[in-house]
């Protein structure tokens, strides 16, 4: 078997180069435009959120934080200005343009930092609009989906007075106690002890006993305690009683004189 020499082997390199460097170079040159393309959009990407936080910083009211939306959109800032969008439209109690806000804000970054906030802010909207029960679906949602965040015990608080509301107090407790167990370090651990007291569940109800059966002579003798009731003995065989209008002489009456 021929052995390769050194020769031999930068002549097969310089014949390689000859006949593919073309294709070399386009390679090459693909390499370069896509490392200068990324850096390029890492660099416009930089400055587009650099610029999106500055306009969120000096946002102040409800239009600037639309400005921010409408001009930085993809932005980390733009998400955050939806939630700050809705806290304006909440405080001028438009609660369902609020949560339209923070729905179209959950759907655009379902990564973004705020959007458990989002959602407890939504909840807190439709117990504003009378609407309890939907509120609750998303406080139970929030507490399964994520049990490890720090707005878990939070839900759970906010499902109390609505299990209390409903009348449904063992649920109520349940909430209080899973704080306590879980949640033990959380600031709203001496809250739910607090509220768990007032939800003890009620004494059991003791029973009455049953009446006493009292005879005619008991009852006569409780109206009127002086009175005492005696049997009476049936007439005796050797002294009849007198009868009604007789004539027989009273035998303790002195005798008649002559």
């Amino acid at each position: 078997m021929p052995t390769l020499t050194s020769a031999d082997t930068v002549l097969e390199t310089q014949v390689f180069w000859y006949r593919h460097k073309k294709e070399v170079f386009a390679i090459l040159i693909l390499a370069f435009l896509s490392v200068a393309a990324w850096g390029g959009y890492r660099l416009n990407s930089e400055r587009r959120e650099t610029m999106a936080a500055t306009a969120l910083a000096i946002a102040k009211t409800a239009a600037d934080f639309q400005k921010v939306i409408a001009q930085h959109p993809g932005t980390p800032a733009a998400g955050s200005a939806h939630v700050f969008l809705a806290e304006e439209q909440r405080k001028e109690k438009k609660f369902s343009e609020a949560n339209a806000t923070l729905q179209s804000f959950i759907e655009k970054y379902p990564a973004h930092a705020l959007k458990g906030t989002a959602r407890m802010a939504m909840a807190a909207n439709l117990e504003s609009l009378g609407k309890p029960d939907e509120a609750l679906a998303i406080y139970q949602r929030l507490v399964t989906d994520d049990p490890e965040s720090s707005l878990a015990p939070a839900a759970l608080m906010a499902e109390v007075p609505i299990f209390k509301a409903k009348n449904q107090n063992e649920e109520a407790r349940k909430a209080c106690e899973t704080i306590l167990s879980k949640y033990q370090e959380h600031l709203f651990s001496g809250e739910a002890q607090a509220k768990l007291r007032l939800l003890k569940p009620p004494a059991p109800a003791q029973t009455a006993p049953p009446p006493q059966v009292l005879s005619p002579e008991a009852i006569v003798q409780n109206l009127v305690p002086s009175l005492k009731i005696r049997p009476m003995k049936p007439p005796s065989a050797t002294s009849p009683a007198a009868a009604p209008g007789s004539n027989q002489p009273n035998k303790g009456a002195p005798p008649k004189k002559p």
